[in-house]
This record gives structure tokens, C-alpha cells and sequence, in this order.
């Protein structure tokens, strides 16, 4: 389950929250405007931070809750920013059978974070995925559009050093 807490300093500028106000204010007391209100916000940050959060729970007087129930539950909403170099492990069928979460814990003891998570300094953010398409490589690591495959753990760290 991805981290649910936002660990990267919040860096909204007051341009950005003012669209989300004017975004709010067009969906106040509607039913059901916390999802499309969720999606702009996730537009105009790039991910949904507690402070944006606060944000929209105060701007449609609803709990903060049901908030961030609405923006943990659904998978198109992230809580923490993409970083510079997106990983991504593969853990369907194919790949999980040749050992894929063994390629995943290598990633997350590597860089201490897990999926759905992203490193402290930005650079490194980590997802699990269900098929990239490269089941004859299995197991298969994306480094952005970079594929790793036929991989095994001790292949990792090296991997990941030539992205620091």
C-alpha cells in the first residue's frame, strides 16, 4: 500500500492555490465535487499534499476525511510528487513468478523508500505496476522509459547508481 503521508517539503505558490480556490468556488455545494475537484488540483500541482488537501476540505466545507479518503482510495491520485527518475517494478504474472519482489525490495533497501513513496531529495520516486509489456524479459525494472530486465537483485544497486 502506497505511503499515505506527503514527505517531501509542500512548495505550492500562491498562483497555484488561487486557481485551486476559483476551481473550488465553481464546485462549491455540488454534489459529488470532491472527485473532479481532486483531479483539478492534482492538474495544477502535479500531486495532492496535505496542505492542498486542507485546502479543499475547508474551500467545499466537507471533513478532511472524506478527502483524503477520496485521494488515498482512488489510484489516478498520488499524495507524493514523481521524482526526477521514476521507477517502476513490474509485478505481473510473469515477472513476479522470475522473482520481481525480490527486485523490488532491492530497490526500496537501496533507496529507503517504497511504493508509492518518493526519496527526500526528489530524485527518486517508486511504483509497482501490473505489466510493461516485456514479459519475455522478465523480471523488468522502468527507470522512465529505461527497461531493465532479466534482472536480478544484485543488478539493482548498480542500476540505480547510474541515475545519481
Amino acid at each position: 500500500m502506497p505511503n499515505c503521508k506527503t514527505i517531501v517539503p509542500y512548495r505550492g505558490t500562491p498562483e497555484q492555490e488561487e486557481r485551486l480556490r476559483q476551481v473550488i468556488a465553481q464546485h462549491k455545494g455540488q454534489p459529488g465535487a470532491t472527485m473532479p475537484v481532486l483531479q483539478a488540483a492534482q492538474e495544477i500541482f502535479g500531486y495532492l499534499p496535505e496542505e492542498v488537501q486542507i485546502i479543499i476540505a475547508e474551500g467545499l466545507d466537507i471533513p478532511l476525511s472524506e478527502v483524503y479518503g477520496v485521494a488515498s482510495f482512488y489510484a489516478q491520485f498520488t499524495l507524493n510528487p514523481k521524482g526526477k527518475y521514476q521507477i517502476s517494478v513490474c509485478l505481473g504474472t510473469a515477472c513476479y513468478v522470475k522473482g520481481a519482489a525480490a527486485i523490488l525490495n532491492a530497490v526500496e533497501q537501496k533507496l529507503g523508500i517504497t511504493p508509492g513513496t518518493i526519496t527526500p531529495d526528489g530524485k527518486f520516486s517508486l511504483d509497482s505496476c501490473r505489466c510493461v509489456g516485456a514479459c519475455g524479459l522478465a523480471p523488468v525494472m522502468m527507470v522512465n522509459n529505461d527497461v531493465y530486465g532479466r534482472l536480478t537483485p544484485d543488478q539493482v544497486g548498480p542500476i540505480l547508481d547510474m541515475y545519481k
